[in-house]
């Protein structure tokens, strides 16, 4: 027998990690705090990344990218090393050789405003214009085998980068991972984690889908998602299905998630207390750059 104090808890933490999504969303669709939408020169006491927007893992050079308010950072050394001129990344994506972002230009940047998609060949030093320039910031997009998916405001497709087209089912994401190698997209929402199989198309919502903030792919089948609550979940079958690794972090701003190496599934979460690390697939975390640093 379930008592109803159970159900009701049931109920109070659904009830909360909708409500962390429903924040992340409006969140992501706030104005910037100054008229023309530019990226501010002001940042944290010592904090070089300002706000984490997104992390992702160059397969090719297996390093993190730190996505930021304040432009694109790589950790590889001891200390998070700035590349390319200051751009608020607000979204980013890294596919087969190169790199995808979307939101706004730096003091000083002949890039328009917002700045639609633009794509980096360089590794992150410059960037250059696609489409959507001045028309779209995509605060949650990735990049699946099928090309480019991006919302702003309403998802949005594209297979070459230029000519775009709104998806068959318009789904409200807070956040859109999906892995450069295959079709399967993710759609975190108020509902829970959306799965589409056609690059971000159509969408279905599996039995029992977890509410969480953002997710990532490890490999083509292997996806992490972390919950409002910080708790993190594992997924084997490409997000059909999911269970609790075991450890939590704070509550996550983003994360990445890397099978390459000796040790096995790798987990990088953005929190408020910097960029937290797990080498044992979620299981447990450290803190491998305060957010202070």
């Amino acid at each position: 027998m379930i008592c109803n104090a159970h159900i009701a808890g049931g109920r109070k933490a659904r009830t909360a990690a909708v409500l962390a999504v429903t924040a992340l969303l409006v969140t992501a669709c706030a104005p910037q705090d100054n008229a023309s939408g530019a990226v501010g020169s002001s940042t944290g006491a010592g904090n070089p990344f300002g706000h984490v927007h997104g992390l992702a893992v160059d397969p090719g050079t297996d390093q993190l990218l730190v996505a930021t308010h304040n432009g694109l950072f790589q950790l590889g050394g001891e200390s998070p090393e700035k590349i390319g001129e200051t751009t608020d990344l607000m979204g980013f994506a890294v596919g087969a050789g190169r790199y995808y972002a979307s939101g706004h230009p730096g003091p000083g940047s002949n890039l328009p405003n917002p700045l639609g998609l633009v794509e980096s060949t360089d590794g992150g030093q410059s960037w250059q214009e696609l489409s959507r320039q001045g028309e779209s910031d995509f605060h949650a997009m990735t990049v699946s085998s099928e090309g480019v998916i991006g919302f702003d405001g309403a998802l949005r497709r594209t297979a070459d980068g230029t000519q775009w087209s709104e998806a068959s089912d318009q789904v409200q994401p807070a956040h859109l991972a999906a892995s450069a190698d295959g079709p399967v997209v993710l759609a975190t929402t108020e509902e829970g984690v959306q799965r589409s199989t056609d690059g971000g198309d159509t969408w279905e919502l599996p039995d029992k889908a977890p509410v969480l903030l953002v997710t990532a792919f490890a490999d083509v089948d292997t996806a992490v998602g972390v919950a409002p609550d910080g708790t993190v979940q594992l997924s084997r079958d490409g997000g059909v299905s999911w269970e609790t690794a075991g450890g939590a972090t704070a509550q996550p701003s983003a994360v990445a998630a890397s099978t390459e190496g000796e040790d096995g599934l790798r987990i990088w979460v953005a929190t408020e207390k910097g960029i937290e690390f797990s080498d044992d697939a979620g299981a447990t975390f450290s803190t491998t750059i305060p957010a202070g640093q």
